[in-house]
């Protein structure tokens, strides 16, 4: 049940990772949103996984991942549902707000689980990318629901990610769940010490410039093929069974080769990968050849997020929650810097979104400088 449990909830952190993107387009069109508020509503989203990731880490320490995971999942269902009837910028805006925190929540609870389950012949790092694989399966099923199941309707996407979410939370609650380290007491001065060190420091940024590229091909990817010319339906078919596949046959390729090659070399062969890929993936307005360098981007980064959790987890054993919050808060900060300025280099041109894009693949070299950085510590 335990197995079960983390992969229910991390599939609906990737149903909810997607859903910004796949429900833009139809939120725009509705509400005639402008690029620069589209960009606005992910940084709210991005302040809400801020929120959430930060506190809900010595949360998990102190009383144990169940309450973490049970909170954010909450949020979660709740967040969805109000979006179901949301009309407007400021609502939708103020959801997505709520939306985030449950995800951060979700990120540090889910995560907090894989040192807890035993897979022959997988690393401890091997289990959190097997696991983490069906975050892509979240993200491939929900633009690709909304475009053949529901034919973009984003109201009953909305109902069936909420109704996934609040199985899972019934689920979660019945498992039985590891007891809290009773090794932290959450002040001020435990944090600052972690925030002082270099190697935190290091694995933090990495993250925060990866969710940056991420979370940019989540949210803007779709609006840049339609853009280019790519029907809406084709452009959300792309996210999914482009980017979303990627991530999930990724991870379960790279799963046993953790059992022989060093997490920090995956993630620095990732960073170099994920500079060549979105570079090229901009490059094209051809559905087909726009699909096969989307799918390439996603398979240079499905090791990145979990493989970095491991790390975090390894090095950090005794605070390992709170010192993960800590790790994931940086990477949404990268969402909140991100979507504002992709959204501000396109202004009300969506055209002017591949200029602004170019923002991941510079983001993908300084994740490189990063890794190497910390190799060599």
């Amino acid at each position: 049940m335990l197995i079960t449990a983390a992969i229910l909830s991390i599939f609906v952190y990737g149903m909810i990772a997607a859903m910004l993107g796949t429900i833009l387009p139809d939120l725009s069109k509705r509400f005639s949103l402008t690029p620069k508020q589209n960009g606005n509503i992910a940084m709210t989203q991005a302040v809400g996984l801020m929120i959430g990731s930060f506190f809900s880490g010595p949360l998990i320490d102190l009383f144990g991942v169940k309450l973490g995971l049970l909170l954010g999942l909450g949020l979660v269902a709740f967040a969805l549902f109000g979006l179901k009837t949301a009309h407007g910028f400021t609502p939708i805006a103020a959801l997505m707000l709520l939306l985030g925190a449950g995800g951060g929540a979700i990120v540090v609870g889910a995560n907090g689980l894989p040192p807890f389950i035993k897979i022959a012949s997988l690393e401890t790092a091997g289990v959190f990318n097997l696991l983490n694989l069906f975050f892509g399966l979240g993200g491939l099923i929900t633009p690709l629901v909304a475009a053949n199941l529901f034919k973009n309707n984003s109201a009953r996407l909305l109902v069936f990610a909420a109704s996934i979410t609040a199985l899972t939370f019934a689920f979660s609650g019945l498992t039985e769940m590891p007891a809290p380290s009773g090794k932290v007491n959450f002040d001020t001065s435990q944090v600052g010490a972690l925030l002082g060190s270099l190697p935190l420091l290091l694995l933090a940024l990495f993250l925060f410039l990866y969710v940056s590229c991420e979370v940019g091909v989540w949210n803007w990817l779709a609006r840049h093929l339609i853009a280019q010319g790519v029907p809406e339906s084709k452009a959300l078919t792309i996210l999914s069974l482009g980017f979303a596949l990627g991530l999930l046959l990724g991870r379960v390729a790279v799963s046993p080769v953790l059992s022989s090659v060093s997490p920090e070399t995956v993630l620095l062969g990732s960073a170099v990968l994920m500079a060549l890929t979105t570079f090229a993936m901009l490059q094209s307005g051809n559905p087909n050849t726009a699909w096969a360098l989307v799918f390439l981007a996603g398979i240079a980064m499905a090791p990145v997020f979990p493989t970095t959790l491991a790390v975090v987890s390894s090095r950090f054993t005794a605070t390992a929650a709170t010192a993960t919050g800590i790790a994931v808060t940086a990477g949404w900060f990268g969402l909140v810097v991100s979507s504002p300025v992709i959204g501000g280099i396109a202004g009300d041109d969506p055209k002017r979104l591949r200029k602004a894009l170019l923002l991941l693949p510079c983001a993908s070299v300084l994740m490189a400088i990063a890794m190497v950085s910390l190799m060599n510590m």
